[in-house]
């Protein structure tokens, strides 16, 4: 939600602990739309509905992409823990 929140064209810093969004989206994500969203082994790409809308809503922005590894200390990521935690609870309170 947070990248639906910026101004086309204002570049930003996205930082991630999971290596698999890193690849997916600076890696991946253009041979998979090119094979009908398909994997380089011909399987499914997993998820890809998540993709594809990270995908559009990526379009028009200038996003950094940073990995950070995951519990290590590192403040902001683990306060992102902290909110993604808060936040699944509460949707599952509901």
């Amino acid at each position: 939600k947070g990248i639906e929140a910026l101004k086309p064209g204002n570049p930003a810093n996205l930082y991630t602990d999971s290596k698999y969004v890193m690849q997916g989206i600076t890696d991946w994500i253009d041979g998979w739309k090119r094979n009908g969203w398909r994997t380089a082994a011909k399987k499914p790409v997993k998820n890809k509905d998540l993709w594809q809308m990270l995908d559009g809503v990526l379009d028009g922005h200038d996003i950094g992409w940073h990995w950070v590894k995951g519990h290590a200390g590192h403040a902001e990521n683990e306060r992102a823990d902290q909110l993604a935690s808060a936040a699944a609870k509460a949707a599952g309170d509901t």
